[in-house]
This record gives C-alpha cells, structure tokens and sequence, in this order.
C-alpha cells in the first residue's frame, strides 16, 4: 500500500469544505483536547545518559546527552456505525467517500447484501429472552496530527514512529477480514476463553482482543467500541497481520536516538494508555478493562454517543537522546520507564 504524504494530507484538510455533526470532532479541537492531556498522559521523565563518541580530524572525545522518556499521542483511534462516517470531520471529507467505495468494491461482488452502514444487531427471537446484542462497528486508526511536530525538539522530546494524518488502518479498506474473521477465526485465543480478554477473566471481561475484527457481544456500547479501538490498536503496532494496513516504521531522527514502544497490550499501560475524546472529553489516560462490577453506572456510564461515535488518542511510551557524536557508545537508565 502507498503511505500517504503527510504534508499533501494537511493540505487537503486545511483546504476541504467540512460540514460537522452531531458527535463530531475537529482537528482544532483534537489539537485543544490532547494538549488538555499532556501533562497527566505525557510523564515526562529524565530516565538516564547516552554516550556519543565525537570526532574531528585531530581527536575524538566522549560527549554524553540526557535520556527522556514520555508518551506520545501516535494516534486518534475512532470507532463509529456508518461506512465513511469517521467521526473525525476532516477525516470523513477527504477519506469517507473513498473507504466506501473500496470496501462496496471488496464485498460487492461476494454479497447482495448492502454494507453501506454498520450499527446493533440483535439476534434471538420475540419469544426467547436469552438472545444477545451483537454489534458490528468500523474502526480507524489515524496518524495523530501532533505528529507533524515530532523530533521538532530533540533535546526535550521524542520522535514518534507515526505520521501526522496517515490513516494506518481503516476497517473499510479492511472489509473482508473486519467483517468475516478470515483468518481471525483461526487464532487460538480467537475460540479459547480467557486468552487475551480485555479484562480480569474469569472474573469480569470486557470481551476478547480476538478475533480482531468490527464484530462484539457486549451489552454497553462503549466497551463494545473501545474493544474495537484496541483490536485496532493491537493491528497497527504489530508487523506482518493479516490484513489491510500500514505497519509502522521506526523513528530515524538524524538528531535522535529513539527507543520505539513495543505492541499494544491489552491492560498493560507499560504499552499505551488511552484518552477519551468523544462523546466524553477526558483529560487523563488510563487502559480499557477495568473493574466496574462495583460502580452505580459502570465504566459506560455517561460515556454512551447518540450517534454510536467514540475517538480516543492512543498515547504510546518512548525513550529518546539527542545525538551528540557520530557513534553511539551505551547507556543507562537510573529509572524504569514506564514503570
């Protein structure tokens, strides 16, 4: 697949006529809502020293650098009803129409069957109380727009692996594995329990990282869309997945040294941590599955969108220093980062 260039993206985002809605979000308001964040989900912390060898035509000298290490927001992660309707206003007038298009132009041809909109599905009779919600939702993953300024300051932060405004999975480019589970369904924790639940299975889950696809029985929409944004999530910080994506690239600064995070965990913060953004704007990050058997309203609560649109920033853990030599010798960390 062709990565887009980021700087053309901006472009066509600045320039498109944009018309929001109900449960909408701006690039402004992505831009406020995630500086809102910064200093509970950034952790900026001085972690230890990097030494660089430097030399001229007549000597070399041992230089050293501060090492730091933060989290960085690589990604607004949206999960929504509607084929093409991210809720992200910029991002559904440029990229709607053609994720649309491609996945009619995927599944057409294999079903009759309308795949125009997604939403709740209800399975079960009138007469049989015991039936289940099973709810389908497209997903995307889009290259934070903060990004555009990563390794701007290479003394105080860390270059991202994402690109500013390049969608790294759209669930609608990604039809036939999103919807089918093919080969999802053939992964061993896709059919045992208890494999990588987003949760403290037995106990409570919030259902199950796999099959990694638009599909979950979960009576709380909200936990139903966050599953999907960490099924995303669990995609794109990976190589090699059988489906339509954009892997990631490691960071190559010529100013930088950059320690990239690993992939995402479910319930490991040590791997990234989320910040709600819409329907409920949050100003702290925290992971998906927590223990709410105990609560009045439960995580949900107060976190439902009429319209069934949800985004997060996906803020993800980096060590970096700043070159100071042409050869990079070692280092050590006096911290554990994350810890």
């Amino acid at each position: 697949m062709i990565r887009p260039c980021p700087m053309f993206l901006l472009l066509t985002l600045i320039l498109s006529a944009v018309s929001a809605r109900a449960g909408s979000i701006s690039t402004a308001e992505i831009f406020r809502k995630t500086a809102d964040a910064t200093f509970a989900c950034m952790q900026w912390t001085p972690v230890g020293l990097c030494f660089w060898l430097r030399c001229s035509y007549f000597e070399c000298d041992v230089e050293s650098s501060l090492k730091i290490g933060h989290y960085n927001p690589d990604f607004v992660v949206s999960s929504y009803n509607e084929l093409g309707g991210n809720p992200w206003n910029e991002i559904r007038s440029v990229l709607g129409s053609a994720q649309k298009a491609a996945a009619n132009g995927i599944l057409g041809r294999l079903s009759a069957v309308s795949i125009d909109s997604a939403g709740n599905r209800t399975e079960g009779t009138a007469g049989n109380r015991d039936h289940k919600n099973l709810v389908f939702r497209e997903t995307d993953v889009i290259g934070h727009p903060q990004q555009l300024f990563s390794g701007a300051f290479p003394q105080y932060l860390c270059a991202s692996q994402a690109d500013p405004f390049v969608p790294y999975f759209q669930s609608g480019l990604d039809a036939q594995s999103w919807r089918h589970a093919i080969p999802e369904i053939f992964y061993p924790a896709s059919f045992i329990p208890g494999l990588r639940e987003l949760g403290d299975w037995p106990l409570q889950t919030w259902g199950g990282v796999f099959p990694r696809t638009g599909w979950t029985t979960q009576a709380e929409e909200p936990k139903a869309a966050a599953l999907n944004a960490q099924r995303a999530g669990d995609i794109v910080t990976r190589d090699r997945q059988p489906h339509v994506y954009l892997s990631l690239d490691d960071p190559s600064p010529r100013s930088q040294r950059v320690w990239s995070p690993g992939p995402l965990l479910e319930t490991d913060h040590r791997t990234g941590t989320w910040q709600m953004m819409l329907p409920k704007s949050e100003s702290e990050c925290a992971v998906f599955g927590i223990n709410d058997l105990a609560s009045d309203s439960g995580w949900g609560g107060g976190r439902v969108d009429k319209e069934g649109d949800y985004v997060w920033n996906l803020w993800r853990p980096y060590k970096c220093c700043q070159r100071k030599g042409q050869f990079f010798l070692f280092d050590f960390d006096w911290v554990d980062f994350p810890n």
